[in-house]
């Protein structure tokens, strides 16, 4: 117990004050713009509707089949995600899910038909 420093020395305070303003001067931006980022990915399809249904003929069930499947996929893939985050470490993580997110929205684009939609 020596060389241990108290938790409430003022050197510990200071050092925790350094580390949480590091934080958030460098990861809460970065978080910020990558929610924004997700967000607007995720309310594209809703903003797309309209035009699939009247350029591809989608009907109401063809698009809630196709949203559903989204929401499940979004889910279902966060689990991996996660544990892909503990043995490659966020920055990569980071950077694959960005690159996923945008090649995979990129993709809509050639949309024809429902099954097409549906993957």
């Amino acid at each position: 117990m020596e060389g241990t420093v108290a938790l409430d020395s003022p050197l510990s305070d200071a050092s925790s004050d350094r580390l949480y303003r590091k934080i958030t001067l460098r990861v809460i931006p970065f978080l910020f713009v990558s929610y924004v980022i997700s967000f607007l990915d995720r309310i594209n399809i809703g903003f797309a509707q309209l035009q699939m249904k009247q350029d591809l003929g989608f009907s109401d069930a063809i698009y809630g089949l196709a949203a559903g499947m989204f929401a499940v996929g979004y889910v279902l893939m966060e689990v991996p995600s996660n544990l892909m985050l503990e043995k490659v470490g966020a920055r990569r993580t980071f950077s694959r899910i960005m690159l996923c997110w945008g090649a995979i929205s990129s993709c809509m684009m050639f949309v024809s038909s429902p099954w097409q939609f549906y993957v």
